[in-house]
């Protein structure tokens, strides 16, 4: 079994519902990640930079992209592997995610920034699954 089958009880699938910044400069991003049910996880303390790719390759551009980007993708090419799911979780006080890749052969690497992972995934269009944990019902404005 592929990786990317396997469930785990721990965690919900969730789509990014927002992308902004939390100061008027654009140092500071947030995102809006929503569960299927409605739930929410506001996940913030982040690179501006970071947030303007996210909002970018959410909004489908994928244009004027950082070098890492280009990087990982090559690697991907020429070892036959596709990054198909990133898990978000709480190590200690930061958020951390697992990337994980199948292709030739499955590999995760393990406890990167999030922000990183989220944007990876908006970049791949793929999964994002959030610890339930973290996840809370919306507050009513």
């Amino acid at each position: 079994m592929n990786i990317d089958q396997k469930q785990d009880p721990d965690y919900s699938t969730a789509k990014i519902s927002y992308v902004g910044f939390i100061d008027p400069y654009a140092l500071e991003g947030i995102i809006v990640l929503q569960s299927d049910d409605k739930k929410e996880f506001h996940m913030r303390a982040f690179s501006g930079e970071v947030a303007r790719h996210i909002k970018s390759f959410v909004e489908g551009k994928r244009d004027g992209l950082p070098t890492i980007y280009n990087l990982i993708e090559q690697l991907c090419e020429e070892n036959e592997i596709l990054l198909v799911k990133t898990k978000v979780y709480e190590s200690g006080s930061v958020l951390r995610a697992n990337l994980y890749f199948t292709g030739k052969k499955d590999i995760v690497l393990r406890n990167y920034r999030a922000s990183d992972a989220v944007a990876l995934a908006a970049f791949y269009n793929i999964p994002i699954l959030v610890r339930k944990t973290l996840l809370k019902e919306p507050v009513e404005a």
